[in-house]
């Protein structure tokens, strides 16, 4: 267990600038790739309402349960006022939520920290998983955690920064496609009980201008994490 701490806190090697490049392809395909992003995009849902439940604890929130679903949705349930800043700030998390988390990433990745990064994640899906209130949503939790176990315990050096550079470049990679997904379901007369919407009840604010929010900051978190990555001089 000494070899396992000596790992998490010490900082590898510098990935190399084919490895950031590759991984980043791959990601872009993984969510390019509709076949394909209808799996995937279940990491997406999964960062998304670990974010409002982050937030809502943060906020003093009783968090009730997360639910995810097959089609990728999702639902978190707090009690606490139904209105004020506190469940403002929860609605304004979920779309942010898995860019924050992939810019909080490529920065632990930018001090050589991949080892790290991959069982602090293990540790929030343990505590994710404490939250979960149905089937599906405990197996795709357990399923996520079980693949990020087995890369951080068995994987080699290079097989744990490439995973961990994969899960970062996806995260600020997709985020901007859930956004402009929201934004296209609201188009189409669906999604009318979003986030965004939620917000313009709470607030006044149109939930375009929430769209248009959301879609900027993740944007930012996806330039600046292009940038920490190497791939372009800071």
């Amino acid at each position: 267990m000494s070899e396992v701490w000596d790992n998490i806190t010490s900082a590898q090697p510098e990935a190399s600038l084919r490895l950031v490049i590759v991984t980043g392809v791959v990601a872009l395909l993984l969510i390019a790739w509709r076949p394909v992003w209808r799996h995937t995009r279940q990491v997406v849902t999964i960062a998304h309402e670990g974010a409002h439940g982050l937030v809502a604890a943060l906020a003093g929130r009783k968090l009730s349960g997360i639910r995810l679903h097959s089609d990728t949705s999702g639902v978190t349930v707090s009690r606490g006022k139904p209105d004020g800043p506190g469940m403002i700030a929860v609605l304004l998390a979920g779309y942010p939520g898995p860019a924050l988390f992939g810019l909080a990433a490529a920065f632990v990745l930018s001090r050589g920290y991949a080892v790290g990064l991959l069982w602090g994640l293990l540790l929030a899906l343990v505590l994710l998983l404490l939250q979960i209130r149905n089937l599906f949503g405990l197996w795709s939790v357990l399923a996520f955690g079980t693949l990020v176990f087995a890369v951080s315990w068995w994987g080699s050096e290079q097989v744990q920064s490439g995973f961990a550079h994969l899960l970062t470049w996806f995260l600020l990679l997709a985020a901007p496609r859930a956004v402009l997904e929201l934004h296209h379901s609201r188009r189409g007369g669906a999604g009318r009980n979003s986030d965004a919407d939620q917000l313009r009840r709470l607030t006044g604010v149109p939930a375009l201008l929430w769209v248009t929010f959301f879609a900027l900051l993740t944007l930012a978190c996806l330039a600046v994490g292009v940038t920490w990555s190497g791939v372009l001089p800071s």
